[in-house]
């Protein structure tokens, strides 16, 4: 004997067309669905937020510190600020010795003959009128070569940055030099 098919009405839910084939949710069921909590306050979630954080600001600073132009502060971006590094990287400068100088002098001090201190203290003022006047030499050649280079378009406070980067002494500036001595830009 034949089996003969159940009658249409009868027939199990078949999707048929674009319809959603399931009852519609609830407001509750809905809202249910949405919550959950507004900051992961887990721990693993913390530790991991806070390594990811450490490794972003990891890669910004040797990023800065190989002078990569996005990690670079407003200060030093561009290619005159740039410029004005190189050219003071790529020289000797009075400045880059008054910490040392400075140090010693301290020590110095220490000694309790007034004749050794005064003329230490002196020695000291005679060379930071030479940091002085090569850091405005520095200032004069920079904004000069800028001027050739970039005519009138060239920025403001150039000479000061590079005056105030002569006065760092090398090892500690950043970005880092990227020129050695006596490289000096075209």
């Amino acid at each position: 004997m034949a089996k003969t098919p159940p009658p249409a009405d009868t027939a199990p839910d078949v999707p048929s067309g674009p319809g959603k084939n399931r009852p519609t949710p609830t407001r509750a069921e809905r809202e249910a669905a949405r919550r959950r909590p507004l900051v992961a306050n887990t721990k693993e979630a913390r530790a991991r937020a806070k390594a990811e954080l450490a490794a972003q600001r990891e890669k910004a600073r040797v990023g800065m510190a190989n002078g990569e132009e996005r990690y670079l502060t407003p200060r030093d971006r561009g290619p005159q600020r740039k410029f004005a590094r190189d050219y003071t990287d790529a020289g000797w400068h009075f400045g880059e010795l008054v910490m040392p100088l400075l140090v010693l002098v301290i020590l110095i001090s220490l000694i309790q003959i007034n004749a050794v201190v005064f003329y230490a203290y002196l020695g000291l003022w005679a060379f930071i009128l030479f940091v002085v006047a090569d850091m405005v030499l520095l200032s004069r050649k920079v904004k000069k070569l800028a001027k050739e280079k970039w005519g009138d378009r060239r920025e403001k406070g150039l000479g000061w940055y590079a005056a105030m980067r002569s006065v760092q002494m090398r090892f500690m500036r950043l970005p880092k030099p990227q020129v050695k001595r006596g490289q000096y830009p075209a």
